[in-house]
């Protein structure tokens, strides 16, 4: 798969400046080689799943589930993923059943063998939180070849040209039933606050929203560890986005908020992220991870001072890079993202020209 398609579809990692000042690192550079499990405790392993694109590797857990393993996240469904997998299943974990596939959430990277690999050990419970589910079962069957006319129209609500446009509709409509295997009928349900028995341990759900609607992430207190997922990353935003099936939602307030209630967690815990390293630092990483976002909302906000501006006008104060097609999706997503964090704070108005979105101060 091409970087650019990557990119595209997966959205996990965003345009915006980020910091990981302040975090500790306990495995220092010792991340997992091709192939290897690395233990980083009892009964919880850790591997890098390969990807083409910016992110190169998505983790991936293997805990101990009784007789069983219990996998987390699982890669693209992708030759390079699907061999990576073949090589630990035939390699660490042979003789050893997988039991069940928790994803948690949509992305393809996290979701996209989920499928092949419940296949794979016949009917392996997959278990997700159902708006997670949902959407990953509406998306694999929305696939046709015309782009619809809402998305050309929010394009061009948001300022694309006629060359970005044409980009856009060139790709098609169905990337992401492409990047994951096909899906059982059936899934196990999880929702927050719900406790799970893994083994012989007990993790709590919590879930977050912005990133995706429903994320789940996993809390073991007694051994102070959480999986994040993309919910908590070291050193690289989260996409944050507005999509066109959402335009009168507020993905970055939502974001905003997970990111107030992860902040009940314990500050001690060892976080298990979906990109990047196990670090420590929660607090920290969470408030750097807010007060960013909120510098790029003043930020807009002092662009509007000169007059009203659309998403693609916000490009330049937001991001730290040329927007080129490859990425115009995402930085897009997020600028439209703030703007609507403005616009439901009272901080910004949205007038609609002759098909494009117009943001002034309020």
């Amino acid at each position: 798969m091409a970087t650019a398609y990557l990119r595209t579809l997966i959205g996990d990692e965003g345009l915006t400046p980020t910091s990981s000042a302040g975090l500790t690192f306990p495995f220092g550079d010792r991340g997992p080689q091709p192939g290897e499990l690395l233990s980083l405790m009892d009964g919880i392993r850790w591997w890098r799943v390969p990807m083409s694109g910016p992110l190169k590797h998505v983790n991936g857990l293997i805990l101990d589930d009784g007789p069983d393993l219990l996998a987390i996240d699982t890669g693209t469904a992708s030759p390079r993923c699907t061999e990576a997998w073949r090589t630990i299943l035939d390699g660490p974990l042979a003789g050893n059943r997988i039991g069940r596939i928790l994803c948690t959430h949509m992305h393809p990277d996290h979701v996209g063998l989920a499928g092949w690999l419940s296949r794979k050990f016949d009917d392996a419970a997959i278990v997700m939180t159902r708006t997670e589910w949902l959407m990953v079962r509406m998306l694999s069957a929305d696939a046709q070849p015309e782009v619809p006319e809402e998305q050309v129209a929010f394009w061009q609500g948001a300022g694309w040209n006629e060359e970005q446009v044409a980009h856009g509709k060139a790709r098609g409509w169905s990337s992401f039933g492409k990047s994951i295997s096909r899906m059982p009928v059936c899934y196990t349900r999880i929702q927050d606050g719900e406790v799970m028995r893994i083994g012989g341990s007990e993790w709590h759900v919590v879930t977050g929203s912005g990133h995706s609607p429903e994320h789940a992430c996993l809390v073991d207190y007694d051994r102070r560890v959480l999986v994040a997922g993309d919910q908590v990353l070291p050193k690289i935003s989260s996409n944050v986005s507005m999509h066109v099936s959402q335009t009168n939602e507020d993905p970055l307030g939502d974001w905003l908020r997970s990111i107030e209630r992860f902040k009940q967690l314990p500050d001690d815990l060892l976080v298990l992220p979906g990109h990047g390293d196990p670090f420590y630092g929660l607090h920290t990483r969470l408030d750097a991870l807010r007060d960013e976002h909120l510098d790029r909302l003043d930020a807009i906000v002092d662009l509007m001072a000169a007059g009203p501006v659309r998403a693609v006008d916000c490009f330049k104060v937001l991001f730290r890079r040329p927007i080129g097609l490859d990425v115009i999706g995402m930085a897009t997503g997020e600028a439209l993202a703030h703007l609507r964090r403005l616009e439901l704070g009272g901080r910004a108005v949205r007038e609609e020209r002759d098909g494009v979105w117009w943001f002034g101060r309020s």
